[in-house]
């Protein structure tokens, strides 16, 4: 049956997370969505052609990225998102088979940066961090943007429209959490393999949810944050969801009405209406 086929597809790819150390929450979901179409008393091909893809956002616990996952499997054969996945086990290739890098250069890229996938390597190349490692100037950089957006389809800056990101409340509330246990020494340590000549495991990571958002957060490990000593107070968040993924960076205001508050950069006006509707309550 088509169901046991495509479960056997998530727990796979469950697999491949968890052994990646991926956010334990999306894993589960992995997990539960295979589970779920296992006990289906309906064939999910059926469920496609008689009510579409909208038919199996409607079974509980399977969201619009799970639905989406079956769909493409039932006209394909194949899952993109196993794909991207498995590539990420060998980062250097999976970046060097963009166009004008090659190995070495990917292995640079890596070694400095530490980027293991086309995501990450599409966020480098915006916020400058590529311009840091050797050989990159702004022509290539631009090659290497360009190649991105075709290989990963996005427009040439990857953005998620406001009514689809996560809200600045959860936001904060995932900044405060992190904070928190980071500060409690809770959390799980990684070594960055930038800007730690020592190989220490200092930088905390913690993986949450609210809701259907799946969050990642660590504190910034920029050349700018570490230039500014803001290392342990800007927080990156990562954030995965139905609609897309991206990240937002928590800082604490440093000038202004909201001077001394935690903030979501890009978003202030949010946080203003957030801070303003916690203090009339």
């Amino acid at each position: 049956m088509i169901n046991n086929d495509i479960a056997r597809q998530f727990e796979f790819i469950a697999g491949l997370l968890e052994s990646r150390d991926a956010n334990p929450y999306r894993v589960e979901a992995y997990r539960n969505a295979a589970e779920i179409l296992r006990e289906l008393d309906r064939n999910v091909s059926e469920i496609v052609e008689t009510e579409g893809q909208a038919g199996l956002e409607k079974i509980p616990g399977i969201g619009k990225s799970l639905a989406r996952s079956i769909t493409e499997y039932l006209h394909t054969g194949r899952m993109s998102v196993f794909e991207r996945i498995r590539g990420r086990t060998d980062p250097v290739a999976l970046i060097g088979s963009l166009p004008g890098i090659g190995p070495d250069l990917a292995q640079r890229i890596y070694d400095t940066l530490g980027t293991s996938t086309l995501e990450e390597l599409e966020v480098a190349a915006h916020d400058g961090a590529l311009a840091e490692v050797p050989g990159f100037g702004r022509k290539r950089i631009k090659g290497v943007m360009d190649a991105l957006a075709g290989r990963l389809g996005t427009p040439r800056r990857p953005t998620i429209p406001t009514s689809i990101e996560p809200s600045v409340e959860d936001l904060l509330d995932i900044d405060r959490e992190y904070r928190e246990k980071a500060n409690a020494g809770m959390l799980r340590k990684v070594a960055p393999r930038r800007f730690n000549p020592t190989g220490e495991a200092w930088l905390p990571v913690m993986n949450s949810r609210r809701g259907n958002w799946f969050f990642t957060a660590l504190f910034s490990n920029t050349a700018r944050a570490h230039e500014l000593g803001r290392m342990l107070d800007w927080v990156v968040i990562y954030y995965d969801g139905p609609d897309g993924s991206g990240q937002s960076t928590v800082v604490t205001a440093q000038t202004g009405q909201m001077k001394g508050k935690r903030i979501v950069r890009g978003r202030e006006q949010e946080c203003r209406e957030f801070y303003d509707r916690r203090r009339a309550a």
